[in-house]
C-alpha cells in the first residue's frame, strides 16, 4: 500500500483530497496503542452488538457486516480504507478535533477524518474528544448506506461554503482545549473548570451565529445526535449516540425529549461535554438532505447580491464574488485557520452585462472596493 505519513494515497478519495486539507493527517502510530486500549475497543463493540441490535437504524448493524470492522482490536487507518473504498469513500487520521471548515470539506471530498486516540478506561461510556471508537464504529458503518453516505458528502459541499467568523474559530480552540484535558489521564481539577468556563462564555458571547455555527448544530442533530423513525420508537443513526455505550441507552428514555426535526433545529445550540436534554427525530435520510437544501437554499452564495455580500463582509474571512457574468474580481482576504475559498454568487439585475451601472451594482462594486481594502490592511496597509 503506498502511504505517506499515514496518508493512504491508492485510496481514491484520499488521493483526489486537495494538499491544503492533508496537512491536517498524521500518522496512526497504531503500535502505541495499548492492551488496555484494545480490551476498551472489543467492550464497547461487544456492548454496541448486544444493545445496538435492537435500538439502531437497521443500516448501522448492516454496515458492521460490510465493513468487516474488527469487533476483537482496534483497525488500522489502512484497513479503513481498503473498507470504505467500496464504497467510493476514504479515511485520514487527525489529532482530535480540526477546523469546523476543513472537517466539512474531507466530508465533501468523501473523506472520512478519523480520530486516532482512543478514551480511557474511565471514559468508557462517553468522551467528549473525538476517538477511533466515534469514527470507526460510529460513523463508518452508517455511511454503507447510499442514500445518508450522499447526504454527508453534500453537507460537506454545503458546508464548505458557509460563512464563518472569528468567534467560531475561537470557540473551536476553546473546545478543542476542553475536550483534551478531559481526555488526558490526570488533569488538573482546577485547569478543566477554567477551561469549561471559557467554553461557556464564547458560547454566551458568540452572537448572532454564523451560517457555519448554524450548519454545526444542524450536524449535530443529525450526523451526531440524530434519531430516526417515529417519536414513539425511533431509532439511532448518530455517531455520537452509537459510539457511546451510556448514551445510546439514556436518550431513548421518556426524560429526553423528542422533537420532529425541521429547519428549526438551527435554532437549538448544544453542548457536547454533557448528555443531551432533548433529540431530533427525522422521518427518513431524505428528509435530512430536504431540510439541508432548505437552509442552504438562504446561504450567501445562493442569496448572492448584497446581503451575500455584506455576509462575506461579516465573517471577515476568505472570500470570492462571483458575478453572473463569471467574473471574478481579486479582493481574496486571507484567512489564519484555512486556505479555502468560499464562493457565492452577487447577481447582476436590469444591465447586468452593459457598462452602464444600477445603483445596486454600484453599491456592490463599492463594497467589493472595502473587501480589497481589507485584504490590503491583512498584509500591512492601515485600512480605515
Amino acid at each position: 500500500m503506498k502511504t505517506t505519513s499515514g496518508i493512504s494515497f491508492d485510496n481514491a478519495a484520499v488521493a483526489a483530497t486537495p494538499k491544503h486539507l492533508l496537512q491536517f493527517a498524521v500518522d496512526q502510530r497504531y503500535d502505541d496503542y495499548t492492551s488496555v486500549d484494545h480490551a476498551v475497543w472489543r467492550f464497547i463493540m461487544r456492548q454496541n452488538i448486544f444493545f445496538l441490535k435492537e435500538y439502531a437504524h437497521k443500516v448501522y448493524f448492516q454496515g458492521l457486516l460490510n465493513t468487516g470492522i474488527s469487533f476483537e482490536r482496534i483497525p488500522r487507518i489502512q484497513e479503513m480504507n481498503d473498507i470504505l473504498a467500496r464504497i467510493e469513500w476514504g479515511a485520514v487520521a487527525v489529532d482530535g478535533f480540526i477546523p469546523p471548515a476543513a472537517f466539512m470539506e474531507f466530508q465533501a471530498y468523501k473523506v472520512l477524518v478519523i480520530a486516532c486516540d482512543m478514551r480511557q478506561i474511565h471514559h468508557i461510556e462517553y468522551t467528549p474528544a473525538p476517538d477511533i471508537v466515534h469514527e470507526a464504529a460510529g460513523h463508518a458503518p452508517i455511511i454503507v448506506d447510499r442514500e445518508y453516505s450522499r447526504y454527508l458528502q453534500r453537507f460537506g459541499e454545503v458546508g464548505a461554503k458557509a460563512m464563518s467568523s472569528k468567534r467560531d474559530f475561537e470557540l473551536y480552540q476553546a473546545i478543542r482545549h476542553l475536550s483534551i484535558l478531559k481526555e488526558q489521564p490526570n488533569s488538573d481539577p482546577k485547569e478543566v473548570e477554567e477551561a469549561t468556563k471559557l467554553v461557556e462564555h464564547r458560547q454566551k458571547t458568540l452572537g448572532e451565529p454564523s451560517e457555519m455555527a448554524l450548519l454545526s448544530r444542524l450536524h449535530w442533530w443529525t450526523v451526531e445526535y440524530g434519531l430516526i423513525g417515529t417519536l414513539e420508537n425511533p431509532k439511532i443513526y448518530g455517531a455520537g449516540l452509537l459510539s457511546s455505550i451510556g448514551e445510546s441507552v439514556s436518550c431513548l428514555e421518556p426524560a429526553v425529549k423528542k422533537i420532529p426535526y425541521s429547519i428549526d433545529a438551527v435554532n437549538m445550540p448544544f453542548d457536547i461535554t454533557t448528555k443531551q436534554p432533548q433529540l431530533f427525530v427525522c422521518r427518513d435520510f431524505k428528509h435530512l438532505a430536504d431540510v439541508l437544501e432548505e437552509f442552504a437554499s438562504k446561504m450567501a452564495y445562493q442569496v448572492g447580491e448584497l446581503e451575500g455580500v455584506n455576509k462575506a463582509i461579516e465573517c471577515n474571512n476568505v472570500a470570492t464574488c462571483e458575478y453572473s457574468s463569471g467574473l471574478s474580481p481579486a479582493f481574496l482576504t486571507k484567512s489564519l485557520s484555512m486556505q479555502t475559498t468560499r464562493r457565492f454568487t452577487c447577481t447582476r439585475r436590469g444591465r447586468a452585462h452593459s457598462r452602464s451601472k444600477t445603483k445596486k451594482s454600484r453599491d456592490t462594486d463599492a463594497i467589493i472596493t472595502r473587501m480589497d481594502s481589507v485584504r490590503r490592511s491583512e498584509n500591512g496597509t492601515k485600512w480605515n
